[in-house]
Formats: structure tokens, C-alpha cells, sequence
């Protein structure tokens, strides 16, 4: 059996996810990094995107993240996601409704930084839609 470590996914509203996990693909702020057990202990800043996981018993998850920040050590993963949205679980009304807010957000930004992190999340749900 392949090498697990914990993976917590933490939403402002609740814990979404605490699972064993074999490889976690993460959306940072520098670019895509996939976890692995064993991996060297990292802070990262996310940006808006998809969260990949390999879990137990050969399944698999995918979520969207909305920016947040994930701490990385040897035998755990957790990202503290500023929202998380299950994509399997995603209703096509429910992904409306999370493009126009993402929209407003990117309408109402006023400094670079809040419009680039707006765009993201435009374009990944977006995709996401499609």
C-alpha cells in the first residue's frame, strides 16, 4: 500500500475534509505543487483553483478553493480555504450563482491584487462551467 498522509481541507464554516490521502495536487500562489507523504514542511498562499486528491480505496476528489493558505509537514496537509466548493457535488444552479459573485468581485476590486485573485476565480469557474 502506497504511503498516506492526513489531509484536512477547513473552510471558515466547517471542516470539509480530514482524510488519509496519497498525493494532493494544490493551486499555489507560485504555481500547481503536488504533496506527497513525506513532503519537505512548506507555507503556501493559494489562488483560486482546483484542489486535487488521491484518497484511500482508489478514490479521488475534486475541489474548488477560492484562495486561503495551506501548511504542509512530513505526515500532514492542511488548507485553511477561504471557501471550497466539492466540484462532483456542485450543482450546475450552485456554479451560476458562485460565477456572478466571483463576477461582483472582480467588478468591485480596486487594487491589483484583489483584481488578479478575482480574475482567477472568474476564469476557474468558468472552466469549471464549461
Amino acid at each position: 500500500m502506497a504511503e498516506t498522509f492526513k489531509f484536512e481541507l477547513v473552510t471558515p464554516e466547517r471542516m470539509l475534509l480530514s482524510e488519509d490521502a496519497s498525493q494532493v495536487v494544490i493551486p499555489g500562489t507560485e504555481g500547481e505543487f503536488t504533496v506527497l507523504a513525506g513532503h519537505a514542511p512548506v507555507i503556501s498562499s493559494l489562488r483560486p483553483g482546483v484542489i486535487a486528491a488521491s484518497l484511500g480505496e482508489g478514490r479521488s476528489v475534486r475541489l474548488f478553493v477560492k484562495g486561503g493558505f495551506a501548511e504542509v509537514d512530513q505526515d500532514r496537509l492542511v488548507v485553511l480555504a477561504q471557501r471550497a466548493l466539492e466540484i462532483d457535488a456542485v450543482d450546475r444552479a450552485h456554479l451560476t450563482a458562485e460565477l456572478k459573485t466571483a463576477e461582483s468581485e472582480l467588478a468591485a476590486a480596486t487594487d491589483d491584487a484583489a483584481r488578479l485573485a478575482a480574475h482567477a476565480a472568474v476564469e476557474q469557474l468558468r472552466a469549471l462551467a464549461a
